[in-house]
């Protein structure tokens, strides 16, 4: 894996915003924790959420999707699914009550499989979904952000997702962002970058999170 760049903080957390306030964790697509991550997390933290941002490649990220491809075939799924009740549970410590997870892509599933054990209170997912084998209940609202250029297995079509949500009575919102393409958030991949979609899928993740985490 030779187009591996080595990330601020390795192994830590990212955070931004006022302890107690609801949390937000953002967890990282399968280039990892690039900084503009940073950016988005900084940028929701103004609208009044603590935001974490955890490092799941232990120390690096890429631009490279050969190489995005490999750390994302070595994550240990239960320690990333840990890494984030962590970051709930130090959280609640500090008097946070109610608690988000975003994802992106390969993040995104963890972020539904994550809202299957239901320590969640609000679940947004950017060009992610789960096979037919990982459908559960779901008991937290759900967002999607989904790319109008995409390629899914026919096992894992987010439309059967979102027939199976609304099936067992998850809310859920679906978005398709037109002439998008998988990854049009991560402004560190300008092949996908969608600059218009991207602003338009954070202001609607940001009103998503404040209805659902603030009292």
């Amino acid at each position: 894996m030779a187009e591996l760049i080595p990330i601020d903080s390795p192994g830590w957390s990212l955070e931004y915003g006022e302890p107690g306030h609801p949390l937000v964790v953002v967890v990282h697509d399968w280039y990892g924790r690039l900084p503009w991550l940073a950016e988005y997390a900084r940028e929701l933290s103004t609208h009044g959420f603590r935001v974490v941002v955890p490092d799941l490649y232990n120390g690096v990220a890429t631009t490279d999707i050969a190489t995005a491809s490999e750390l994302r075939d070595e994550l240990d799924v239960a320690l990333c699914l840990a890494v984030i009740d962590d970051a709930i549970l130090e959280a609640q410590t500090q008097g946070t009550k109610r608690v988000g997870v975003v994802g992106f892509s390969v993040g995104a599933w963890l972020a539904l499989l994550h809202a299957q054990g239901g320590s969640a209170d609000a679940t947004v997912a950017y060009y992610g979904s789960l096979a037919s084998s990982e459908h559960g209940v779901t008991p937290c609202p759900v967002l999607l952000h989904l790319a109008e250029i995409d390629e899914w297995s026919p096992d894992s079509n987010p439309d059967t997702l979102v027939l199976h949500l609304r099936d067992h009575g998850t809310p859920v919102i679906q978005h398709v962002y037109p002439g998008a393409k998988h990854s049009f958030a991560n402004r560190a991949i300008a092949s996908t970058w969608n600059p218009d979609a991207a602003a338009l899928a954070f202001g609607r993740t940001v009103t998503f999170l404040a209805e659902h985490l603030r009292d």
